[in-house]
């Protein structure tokens, strides 16, 4: 090992950027996710829906609340990840069903 290499950062350190996957999957997905919350809830009711909205809010949470530590990188990334497909899966529905339509 040369003096210019760098040892990799142990696995229980502190992750500086921890926050980048849940802030870009919150800012992306919530607006969203309130919106469909916001159109099923004035059609009288959660039906089939509302395990949708409440999965893709655990999995945001935990997105947040994992703990700092770099070994803790891929399960945040991947709970950030799949609250985001969670959400986004019934608009992009929508929009291949009109797609389809239409044409």
């Amino acid at each position: 090992m040369t003096e210019t290499e760098t040892l990799p950062a142990p696995l229980h350190e502190p992750h500086k950027t921890w926050w980048r996957a849940p802030f870009v999957a919150s800012v992306l997905g919530l607006p969203v996710l309130a919106m469909e919350y916001a159109l099923v809830r004035h059609h009288h009711g959660m039906g089939q829906y509302g395990g949708m909205f409440y999965t893709a809010m655990a999995l945001y949470a935990l997105a947040w609340v994992l703990p700092h530590r770099l070994s803790f990188r891929m399960p945040r990334i991947l709970a950030a990840g799949a609250a985001l497909l969670i959400t986004l899966f019934p608009v992009g529905l929508l929009v291949l069903l009109a797609a389809m339509v239409s044409a």
